[in-house]
C-alpha cells in the first residue's frame, strides 16, 4: 500500500507542478497585460487549488503511513535534524508544500473577494507565484530526474 501511494504521489507531483505554473504565468502576464478576468482564468485557479490539496493529502498520507515516523523514534529528531537528507525529507519538504498550498488557498479565496480583473490577477500573481517559488524550492530533484 505505502509504495502505490508513494508512486501515486510521485506522478501526481507533476501534474500538481504543471498546474501551478499554468496558474501563476497565466495570472502574471494578464495582469501585466491588463487583460479581462474571463471563466477560463477562474477555472485555472480553481483547478490549481484542487490538485494542489490532492497533493498534499496524499504527500501527508506518504508522511505519516512511511518509515519517516519510526526512523524518529528510532534515532531521535537531533540526529534526524543533523542528517541533511531526512531533514530535507521529513521537515523542509513538507513544511514548504504545506507553505505552498496555504499560499495558493489565500490567493484564490482572496481574488474570489475582488470586483474588477486587474486585482484579481494581482492578488493570483502574488500569492501563486510565491507558492511555485516554494515548490521550486523544495522539490527532490535528485528524484525527478
Amino acid at each position: 500500500m505505502y509504495e502505490t501511494v508513494k508512486m501515486l504521489h510521485s506522478y501526481w507531483a507533476y501534474l500538481t507542478l504543471f498546474m501551478i505554473v499554468i496558474a501563476a504565468l497565466n495570472a502574471l502576464f494578464k495582469f501585466f497585460g491588463k487583460k479581462e478576468f474571463h471563466p477560463i482564468d477562474f477555472r485555472i485557479s480553481l483547478f490549481t487549488l484542487i490538485v494542489s490539496h490532492i497533493q498534499l493529502l496524499i504527500g501527508l498520507i506518504v508522511l505519516f503511513v512511511g518509515p519517516y515516523f519510526t526512523q524518529i523514534s528510532d534515532m531521535g529528531m537531533k540526529t534526524v535534524m543533523g542528517n541533511s537528507v531526512l531533514r530535507s525529507n521529513i521537515v523542509e519538504h513538507p513544511l514548504m508544500m504545506i507553505i505552498a498550498v496555504v499560499l495558493i488557498t489565500i490567493g484564490y479565496s482572496k481574488h474570489k473577494k475582488k470586483l474588477t480583473s486587474t486585482p484579481k490577477f494581482k492578488v493570483l500573481a502574488i500569492f501563486y507565484t510565491l507558492a511555485l517559488i516554494s515548490v521550486l524550492a523544495k522539490i527532490p530533484w535528485n528524484t525527478w530526474f
